[in-house]
C-alpha cells in the first residue's frame, strides 16, 4: 500500500477527505504542467507522460532513481515492489526498464491483484511475512532491486529488509521510500529518533558498514558496500566489503 493510499484511508475514517486533497505537499494541476515541461531525465518524462493506471511519486525522487536504476535499463532486471497502490507504478517501471524486466509487486490488499496487466505480476500477502516474501523471490528466480513503498510502518519495513536483503544479489539495490514517515507518530508508529523506524534502521546499517573500525559487531544483514541517503529515500547497495588499506604515495625513501 502506498503512503498516499494509506493516508487517504485514514482520512476517510476521520472525515478528512477535503483536507487531505489540500494538504501542503500536493501540487496543483497548473504546477504539474509546469513540472512536466521541465522534466529532466527519461523516468521523469515517462512519469509525466503516463496514461494508464494512476501512479504517485515525489518529484524529487526522479533524479535519484535515474542515477541508480539507469544501468538496469534494457536488461532482464528482477525487481520487487512492495506496495502496489493502483498499479500505475509497475506500469511506469515497465516502460522504464523495458520488456525483458521481471517486475513483481506485493500488497496486502486482495484487490491489487486485479490492478496489473501481464507480464507484470502481483502476489497478495504481508510485507512482514518472511515466508511469503521468500516464496515470491523464488518464483521470480532471483532479485536485483527491492523498492519498499508499502505500509511505511517501521516494524514492517525492518521485517522486509531482514527477509529480502539476504536474497538480493551482489550489486543489487534495496530502496526504501518515504523515510519522512519514520518521524510521524500515531498509525505509522514513528517519532523523532524512535527505535524501530526505517530511519533508525538506516543509522544501524551505517554503523554495520563500518563494523571493522568500531568492533561492536554487526546488528543487521551486513554485506553493505554503499548507502546513498537523500531527502526521504535511501538506496542500499549490497556487496562484499572492500579490502581497506591505507597507503601513502610516493613511498618514503629510506
Amino acid at each position: 500500500m502506498a503512503l498516499y493510499d494509506f493516508l487517504f484511508r485514514v482520512g476517510a475514517k476521520l472525515g478528512l477527505h477535503g483536507k487531505m486533497d489540500a494538504h501542503p505537499y500536493t501540487i496543483d494541476p497548473s504546477g504539474v504542467a509546469a513540472l512536466a515541461e521541465r522534466a529532466d531525465g527519461e523516468l521523469a518524462r515517462l512519469f509525466f507522460a503516463h496514461e494508464g493506471r494512476q501512479v504517485h511519486k515525489w518529484t524529487h525522487y526522479f533524479q535519484h532513481y535515474e542515477r541508480h536504476f539507469a544501468p538496469y535499463r534494457g536488461t532482464p532486471v528482477k525487481m520487487l515492489e512492495i506496495g502496489v497502490f493502483r498499479g500505475g507504478s509497475l506500469e511506469l517501471w515497465r516502460k522504464y526498464f523495458g520488456p525483458e524486466a521481471v517486475l513483481y509487486g506485493v500488497d496486502i490488499e486482495p484487490g491489487c491483484a486485479d490492478l496489473v496487466s501481464p507480464p507484470n505480476q502481483v502476489r497478495i500477502g504481508s510485507q512482514d511475512d518472511p515466508a511469503f516474501l521468500r516464496s515470491v523471490v523464488a518464483e521470480m528466480g532471483g532479485l536485483d532491486i527491492v523498492l519498499d513503498d508499502g505500509s511505511h510502518i517501521g516494524r514492517h519495513q525492518t521485517a522486509s529488509f531482514a527477509a529480502l536483503f539476504p536474497l538480493l544479489r551482489d550489486g543489487g539495490l534495496y530502496v526504501i521510500e518515504d523515510l519522512h514517515s519514520s518521524y510521524w507518530p500515531g498509525a505509522l508508529e514513528g517519532g523523532y529518533r524512535r527505535p524501530g523506524t526505517a530511519i533508525e534502521l538506516v543509522k544501524t546499517l551505517i554503523d554495520d558498514m563500518h563494523a571493522r573500525f568500531h568492533r561492536k559487531g554487526v546488528r543487521s544483514a551486513g554485506q553493505i558496500v554503499g548507502i546513498h541517503i537523500y531527502d526521504s529515500i535511501v538506496f542500499i547497495e549490497k556487496g562484499p566489503a572492500a579490502t581497506a588499506g591505507h597507503v601513502g604515495v610516493p613511498q618514503a625513501r629510506r
